[in-house]
């Protein structure tokens, strides 16, 4: 067939990362671009940054796909001296389209969470919160087990050694020396899935974002029950999830050789985890 067309990505993204699969307070799907518009490049990055928006010009692409969504939240201005405006102003003059695949991508099957757990090397992976107009797998984080039961701190030197390496590191909360088999993760913030977590047999969470607060009430709430879990693992936001874009690279590069769409597909270079440097830590 000819150029594939911007609607003619969408249909094929839509297929591998449904948006039914998304949460009701997500935004997912095409928020810039011509849907009858040639397709020659897609572009893959985590966030639709302006560095990424800078990226994907330069490479000369034609479709923007991001993890998170670039419109999240009502804005009341498209304006090019706006954070939002600007960045939609730069992919119109540039004749880049843009497409996000987020909650959909971490509850389909292949998706965020089933890379983050398939890089620790979990089986017998079953969704944390499985979606209810999905099939069963479908759904927020997994549930897995470990090949053979290790410390919390031999968990997290795993993790760290799959995982791109980022300011903040890895972060435990809990006993590092106790052994643990029975593993919950969810790629990005997952400290609203606690009460989730510990519904299920996980002797350890591995999650980003995790606050003070969560966090504490969270290792509270454990020291009360026998076993002490869950114990706690923070990775990253960017780490967790960056790893998954070459996996959606590969599922669009094989989806559009299918169709006989001679597409380029690329993955950004640019870490877009937003912190740099740490100074002073533990260990050091």
């Amino acid at each position: 067939m000819g150029s594939p067309r911007v609607s003619d990505i969408v249909s094929i993204c839509d297929s591998l990362w449904p948006p039914a699969y998304a949460e009701p307070w997500d935004s997912v799907g095409l928020a810039v671009g011509d849907p009858a518009a040639e397709v020659s490049h897609i572009h893959l990055a985590l966030d639709p940054m302006d560095a990424v928006i800078a990226e994907a010009k330069d490479l000369g692409a034609d479709f923007l796909f991001t993890h998170h969504p670039l419109l999240l939240r009502g804005i009341t201005s498209v304006a090019a001296d706006t954070l939002k405006g600007g960045a939609i102003t730069e992919l119109i003059r540039s004749g880049i389209a843009q497409y996000n695949a987020h909650t959909n991508a971490d509850s389909v099957i292949g998706g965020v969470s089933d890379v983050l757990a398939e890089a620790i090397e979990l089986t017998e992976l079953t969704p944390l919160v499985q979606h209810s107009d999905a099939p069963a797998g479908v759904g927020l984080g997994r549930v897995g087990t470990l090949p053979a039961r290790m410390s919390v701190r031999e968990l997290a030197a795993r993790l760290a050694k799959a995982a791109p390496v980022t300011a903040t590191g890895i972060r435990i909360a809990g006993d590092p020396e106790v052994e643990v088999e029975r593993v919950a993760v969810l790629g990005g913030a997952g400290d609203s899935l606690f009460d989730e977590v510990r519904a299920t047999d996980a002797e350890v969470y591995i999650t980003s974002d995790l606050r003070h607060h969560p966090a504490t009430e969270a290792r509270d709430t454990a020291h009360r029950c026998a076993a002490g879990t869950p114990h706690l693992i923070d990775i990253s936001h960017w780490a967790a999830e960056s790893m998954w874009m070459s996996t959606a690279a590969e599922q669009l590069r094989e989806r559009l050789s299918s169709g006989g769409m001679d597409v380029t597909v690329t993955v950004s270079e640019i870490s877009t985890d937003p912190w740099t440097e740490r100074i002073g830590q533990a260990g050091e």
